[in-house]
């Protein structure tokens, strides 16, 4: 019997007393282009991520027709937002190659799905989980039709009150359903990432897994997050942060999240269990310089002359 909450994604369990599920959010980043994809996917596995993550939308359901003839400055020229955001949406064709790249290398990937025809379109391929975007917590026609897959669910709150929060989590139910504490500003400052709702969330919702989805600049609120007790995190992945779109000034490149992974295994490592005892490394120190006799499993222990 696991004593905290745990789901299962893929051959993962994610929750306390598991390793950190590192997630690239791939997003929008590859703008369109299937290759900037692969090796977005790549650069997550050199970095030692667990699984990838796209954005998936039907664009006349989620751009609101007063936008659709807004005009904007593209990587293709000047076009209307609606035709820009047709442009950014990869097909069956682009996902499949997608699939199985990521199955070839062992990658999981899943999507976060704006509208239901998305869920409908992204089932085919069986991803593992999905996630819900903190723009979607309110969107309960979507939370329902995402549970329906039966996979588990990752939410996140950003740009929520705690009152929208309860309400997702009761219409999408705590079975299999991971939260992640977020700030949806891209970047976002540090004044405004309040990572300790990480325990407000820990403590309201005791049987979800709580994780981090941040969007600043840098890597340190990060392993602040995992020391804070998130059991996942999520940070967008880039080639180059200067590249063109939204989401780039937001993300980390590959070498960065390389390093930051690294250090958040580090943090599990030091981090332990909490139960004090003394380590053989002590001993020589412990031998070497302790004037005064201790306590040893309710014994005193003899004392060691003082060496110099």
């Amino acid at each position: 019997m696991w004593l905290y909450p745990k789901v299962r994604i893929g051959d993962r369990l994610v929750g306390d007393g598991e390793p950190v599920f590192v997630i690239a959010e791939i997003g929008i980043n590859h703008n369109g282009s299937l290759e900037l994809a692969k090796k977005l996917i790549d650069g997550a596995l050199f970095a030692g991520c667990d699984a990838v993550k796209f954005q998936k939308r039907t664009p006349e359901l989620c751009v609101p027709k007063d936008q659709w003839s807004v005009q904007r400055d593209t990587p293709w020229g000047r076009m209307s937002y609606i035709d820009y955001r047709r442009r950014m949406e990869f097909g069956e064709h682009e996902y499949a190659v997608i699939d199985r790249h990521c199955r070839e290398r062992g990658m999981l990937w899943f999507a976060s799905c704006w509208d239901e025809p998305s869920v409908d379109f992204i089932e085919q391929f069986a991803p593992f989980t999905y996630k819900a975007a903190s723009a979607s917590l309110t969107d309960h026609a979507l939370l329902r039709r995402l549970r329906a897959t039966g996979k588990p669910l990752i939410l996140s709150t950003g740009m929520s009150e705690m009152a929208e929060i309860e309400a997702a989590v009761e219409v999408a139910g705590a079975s299999n359903l991971l939260l992640a504490h977020s700030t949806s500003a891209y970047p976002c400052q540090v004044e405004d990432l309040n990572l300790r709702m990480i325990h407000t969330l820990k403590q309201r919702f005791p049987q979800v897994p709580i994780g981090y989805s941040g969007h600043e600049v840098g890597l340190a609120p990060t392993w602040a997050a995992v020391s804070l007790g998130a059991c996942f995190v999520e940070r967008h992945i880039t080639l180059d942060r200067a590249l063109w779109g939204s989401d780039q000034a937001a993300s980390v490149e590959v070498l960065g999240l390389h390093q930051l992974i690294r250090n958040i295994r580090d943090i599990e490592k030091g981090l332990g269990d909490g139960v004090k005892r003394v380590y053989p490394s002590e001993l020589s120190a412990r031998q070497k310089l302790r004037r005064v006799p201790g306590i040893a499993n309710g014994q005193t222990m003899a004392a060691v002359p003082v060496m110099s």
